[in-house]
């Protein structure tokens, strides 16, 4: 029989959900969650998963070859559309868009001159814009609005090669923020 500290309590029915669960999902928790991505993610007409830190599949990306412009489609594990990114045919300028539906959501232009680190700005339909900059190369970079960190994108807390992890802050919408990760990644390796 296993001994108990004498101030150890077992966990109740109260007990805090742990971290990196897929507790915001049951609404009980707004931390960060984690996901994992792989470098070079993907190129038009490829298929990849964007996995959770615990492994569990959580975000199809299905890359269409079949159109005039680049095409990705985000999708939930079921395989229910949720987003779209297209390379925007705009001269002298990267840009990508983000859609839902016929709406487009944002907008990603890569800044002409980059003299200290690379920067990207997303400009939002629906609310204030995302500055994206750090060593976009590299996976070590933050998504901040207005100041406030959305999402920070680094390395450091996987020894995987050729894999990085994506973490977003509690509150926001998570699949919107990997689909932006899918454009820094297209934006910076193509």
């Amino acid at each position: 029989m296993r001994r108990r500290d004498k101030g150890a309590q077992a966990p109740g029915p109260q007990a805090a959900p742990a971290r990196g669960r897929d507790a915001r999902q049951e609404g009980k928790n707004d931390g960060p969650d984690r996901y994992k991505m792989r470098e070079n993610l993907i190129s038009i007409g490829d298929d990849y998963w964007i996995e959770t830190q615990r492994g569990r599949r959580a975000y199809h990306i299905d890359g269409k070859a079949l159109r005039i412009r680049d095409t990705l489609k985000f999708q939930d594990a079921a395989g229910r559309d949720m987003y779209e990114i297209q390379t925007k045919l705009i001269p002298l300028k990267q840009t990508m868009a983000v859609t839902k539906g016929n709406h487009e959501v944002a907008v990603v232009k890569k800044a002409f001159i980059t003299p200290l680190r690379d920067r990207l700005t997303a400009n939002m339909a629906g609310g204030a814009d995302i500055d994206i900059h750090g060593n976009l190369l590299a996976h070590e970079y933050v998504m901040e609005r207005r100041g406030k960190r959305v999402a920070e994108v680094s390395k450091k807390w996987l020894a995987i090669a050729d894999a990085y992890t994506v973490e977003v802050a509690g509150g926001e919408d998570d699949a919107l923020i990997l689909a932006l990760c899918v454009v820094v990644e297209q934006i910076c390796h193509d």
